[in-house]
């Protein structure tokens, strides 16, 4: 990718951050509810109205809306995203705090989903509208049609009360306590890539290059490996670039059935506490990631695909 084209993505990044921040900031803003009275009802404690005026005051919640934004988005800047309401502690801190956690979780689903669909999809493929492709339809058909809550108390239920292999939440503990969220994330993912995995597959097998192939004599074992798996690649890398983006960004549902310390049940305890700085620290996060993710997969295109390449020269 040329320097121009590099910063000019750049900039698009800032510009839809900023967008991302000033639309945030005013949903919260707008959004009912007292930030003031929830962080002390959590506290167990009703002070009277002077005091909650008074924090009010000392929050600067009661400035006029655009003053608060600018404030607000000059410590962004400096990288200040505000104290959280319910906590007390630096948002920049807490969100880092997330972060390993969530990386973990998303590696090791990604890892699972890879393992599964990769092969599973390339032998439907191989196998077109004979028994195995007709099987591995019918499993990725059910389990695109299973959500992710319904699959995570089937895995409690199974794993945890029927076998006690595993603990019911993910609160305490080592690395078992990845599993079943892993689990969870990756079954409906195994089942869409397999399908993805099956139709590139292919469609480079029609390709003129394999038939060439053939005819020159080389083996299938040589043309699956060394030209039709890496070509069939090539369109899942903007796949997995968002799931690994939507995975990084937390998984909410998936997180709070296993009480998983991650990004997404930080942010939905964030927006049950009314805790704005802390909501949106985590979504300025996330379109953040989304954006970081999709500029490096533009990125590793133009080195996995010789074509791509040729335009630039």
């Amino acid at each position: 990718m040329k320097l121009q084209a590099l910063g000019r993505r750049f900039l698009q990044i800032i510009i839809v951050l900023f967008g991302v921040s000033f639309l945030t900031f005013s949903l919260t803003y707008l959004a009912p509810g007292d930030p003031v009275r929830t962080m002390y009802a959590a506290s167990g404690v009703m002070p009277s109205e002077e005091v909650l005026e008074a924090m009010r005051e000392q929050l600067g919640l009661n400035r006029p809306f655009l003053v608060q934004y600018g404030s607000w988005l000059l410590n962004c800047l400096q990288g200040d995203f505000g104290t959280s309401f319910a906590t007390g502690r630096p948002v920049a801190a807490t969100l880092l705090a997330r972060l390993w956690p969530t990386l973990k979780l998303a590696l090791l689903s990604l890892l699972l989903m890879l393992v599964v669909s990769l092969p599973a999809g390339m032998l439907a493929a191989l196998k077109q509208n004979r028994w195995p492709d007709y099987l591995v339809r019918a499993c990725t058909f059910f389990g695109v049609s299973m959500p992710n809550f319904w699959v995570g108390l089937l895995l409690i239920y199974l794993l945890a009360l029927k076998l006690n292999w595993l603990p019911v939440t993910s609160i305490n503990g080592g690395f078992e306590r990845l599993i079943m969220p892993a689990l969870t994330l990756a079954f409906a993912m195994s089942a869409k890539y397999t399908r993805q995995v099956r139709a590139a597959v292919l469609e480079e097998l029609r390709q003129d290059y394999v038939i060439g192939a053939r005819c020159r004599g080389l083996k299938e074992s040589t043309i699956l490996w060394r030209h039709v798996f890496p070509n069939a690649l090539l369109p899942l890398i903007t796949l997995l670039g968002l799931s690994l983006g939507s995975l990084l960004g937390g998984t909410a549902v998936v997180e709070t059935i296993f009480s998983y310390p991650g990004l997404g049940s930080l942010a939905v305890s964030a927006i049950t506490a009314h805790d704005y700085y802390l909501i949106q620290g985590v979504v300025l996060w996330i379109a953040l990631i989304y954006m970081l993710i999709n500029l490096l997969v533009d990125i590793s295109y133009n080195y996995l695909d010789p074509r791509l390449r040729e335009k630039r020269c």
